[in-house]
């Protein structure tokens, strides 16, 4: 087998495409071969020893993944040798083969491609527990998404839409704004017009007829976090996904006062972990509505395994639209 090692965390630069053994399955683990992988941000994290998760040295990243079953090790029965299978163990992704945990395995139904299967899980399962099991999201409710175009903000419009909500999504270009609405928001703002806070508080206030929306679903924080919040409905809430731009924002506590709001977490891997028969049913409607065809992975673009450093690089372009896919032949 071949694989990307990080051997040192200091960056991309670092990795190297190196031939490794290819390992054996031990009890209650498969053997992987992997088909598609994607690049998720916590991908180009934990290459820099910047992730809160910090494996031994040396590992190989790629977090998600989907593929074949080459072998199965003792006690494993609801998976055999020849099944597709998509995984997100966190590690391991980004090379030909790879061994993982058979319960962390989710069986692809006939018709899931393995590119897709490989978007599916990490954005799909935020942005469900983000916007239906934490904010409860009822239909009729406004949600706004910010950082709309990333994967789980093309996520979050689709699980919003199907919830039957209106979605209003910010991105930061036209470009972005138009992939927006193609796949289902119902109106967009484009940051970059609206750079000024200010500015980007009256769009939302015209676009809700001053109420404010119900949802606010943020995978960025930075500095448009803060007049997103200013701008939120009665009994609004605030869906803390992440902080993809880099800063966390520091709210005023008074805001959530003020407006009868919540400030909501979202730890998706730590719901699965606590909750794991909650996060099985969760994956398994998911699984419904790609096959029903309710959402379905926005794929920026697909690239060879081998020009990985080249994906890296694109995806720290702010560029990407949806997911990028690592591809095996």
């Amino acid at each position: 087998m071949h694989a990307w090692l990080c051997e040192d965390p200091v960056g991309v630069d670092a990795l190297n495409w190196k031939e490794l053994p290819t390992p054996s399955p031990l009890a209650g683990e498969v053997l992987i071969e992997i088909k598609a992988a994607s690049l998720n941000f916590p991908d180009l994290l934990i290459v820099q020893n910047k992730y809160q998760m910090k494996p031994a040295l040396p590992f190989v990243p790629g977090s998600e993944y989907a593929g074949v079953v080459a072998a199965v090790g003792d006690g494993v029965t609801h998976l055999k040798v020849g099944d597709n299978v998509a995984c997100l163990s966190g590690t391991g992704g980004f090379g030909t083969h790879t061994i993982a945990k058979a319960a962390l395995c989710m069986p692809l139904p006939g018709g899931f491609s393995h590119v897709d299967a490989a978007a599916f899980i990490m954005i799909y399962a935020t942005s469900w527990h983000a916007l239906i099991d934490r904010a409860q999201l009822k239909a009729g409710e406004t949600v706004l998404v910010l950082g709309a175009a990333g994967g789980v903000g093309t996520a979050a419009i689709q699980i919003a839409k199907a919830a039957g909500a209106r979605v209003i999504a910010a991105a930061s270009t036209d470009e972005k704004c138009a992939l927006c609405r193609q796949i289902g928001a119902d109106e967009t703002i484009n940051y970059s017009q609206d750079a000024v806070p200010n500015a980007f508080r009256e769009r939302i206030k015209a676009l809700t007829d001053g109420k404010g929306p119900d949802v606010i679903y943020d995978p960025v924080g930075g500095d448009f976090a803060e007049p997103a919040f200013r701008s939120i409905a009665w009994r609004g809430r605030y869906l803390i996904v992440g902080f993809a731009s880099g800063p966390i924002p520091n709210l005023p506590l008074n805001l959530p006062l003020l407006k009868g709001a919540s400030l909501v977490g979202v730890f998706w891997g730590d719901f699965a972990r606590r909750e794991p028969k909650a996060n099985a049913a969760m994956m398994g409607e998911l699984a419904q509505w790609y096959a029903q065809g309710k959402v379905k992975p926005v794929i920026d673009r697909t690239m060879p395994m081998a020009e990985l450093k080249a994906a890296y690089a694109h995806m720290g372009s702010r560029g990407v639209m949806g997911k990028l896919v690592m591809t095996n032949p």
